[in-house]
């Protein structure tokens, strides 16, 4: 009787827990802005900084084995974000999903990975810090010492549009002239495609993969001077011709007929636009603690994770 009890006991605990919402610790991964690698103090300190706060594994990933920093700067977006999402898909730590946080042009690698990548684990939170998702109307120009930069600044004087520089610059995959969109629509071969900005050719998997995300936040910086207009932090952007002035968001054609999902998860509340103070990327550890931290901190849930392509169930 006493056997049958404490058998009785057990299926009974078993019930209860099944019953339960699971309290799971989400991973997440840092993607590193341009000219740094994983190994630098900054970038190793703030995804440690990150962990330490949320109590969530944290990973770095880096485009480029054995020269990240070159990769950076040299390899077209597009080569970065199909590096990225084998990657992911080939860490198991991330096979039951992951949240993630970019840094300026990281964000770019994030979003391809997020939008463009077959197959791979899902993505749960996304978090922007200084993303120039609009686009930037200055091409970035490498300030240090270097054959890198010597490069890339060589490179950078020629056509912005042309074959040699989208296949040579990363930059230039989302450098958007006001005064020649023309241009930027027909050879710009990364951030048209990201932003489904070509009437002709967009594409709802896309859409249907951003507007899957659970919570976004957009971190603006009020002093940056890299992200021009530092709106571009947020999808606003110059109107078609224009320099002097910038609009919001709410005003780009992007969100009104909601290319990418972008108004579809405002409208659902999933969307927090913040702006802080501080130059480029330099953001106070209060800011992060309240902004950042809660988006990667532990999450209840007691439904199935899903596989991004085939929709079935994720197992251990």
């Amino acid at each position: 009787m006493e056997k049958g009890l404490t058998m009785s006991c057990v299926l009974v605990v078993v019930a209860f827990l099944a019953m339960v919402h699971v309290s799971v610790s989400v991973p997440f991964v840092v993607f590193p802005e341009i000219g740094t690698q994983c190994s630098d103090a900054p970038n190793a300190n703030f995804t440690q900084l990150l962990s330490n706060l949320s109590s969530s594994p944290g990973f770095c990933i880096e485009i480029g084995e054995g020269n990240p920093i070159g990769a950076s700067w040299l390899i077209p977006l597009t080569q970065q974000a199909e590096a990225a999402c084998d990657k992911v898909t080939q860490m198991e730590e991330l096979s039951q999903g992951y949240n993630i946080v970019g840094r300026s042009q990281g964000n770019l690698v994030a979003r391809g990975l997020i939008e463009f990548c077959e197959g791979g684990p899902s993505v749960h939170n996304y978090i922007s810090l200084a993303g120039p998702h609009a686009g930037t109307a200055n091409l970035l120009r490498c300030n240090t010492s270097g054959l890198i930069c010597d490069i890339a600044n060589g490179i950078g004087k020629e056509n912005p549009y042309s074959d040699f520089v989208q296949d040579n610059l990363a930059p230039s995959g989302y450098f958007k002239n006001p005064k020649n969109v023309t241009g930027y629509l027909k050879d710009c071969q990364y951030l048209p495609k990201l932003n489904n900005e070509r009437p002709y050719e967009r594409n709802t998997t896309y859409k249907d993969r951003f507007a899957s995300l659970q919570n976004l936040v957009f971190v603006l910086f009020e002093n940056d001077t890299v992200i021009v207009p530092k709106e571009s932090s947020w999808f606003g952007f110059y109107p078609d011709g224009d320099l002097t002035h910038v609009l919001p968001v709410q005003e780009t054609k992007l969100y009104i007929e909601d290319w990418i999902g972008l108004k579809a998860l405002v409208v659902a509340g999933k969307v927090q636009f913040v702006n802080v103070t501080g130059d480029h990327l330099i953001m106070a550890d209060e800011d992060l603690v309240k902004y950042v931290v809660p988006l990667l901190q532990d999450q209840q849930s007691a439904a199935p994770r899903l596989n991004r392509k085939t929709k079935e169930p994720l197992h251990p």
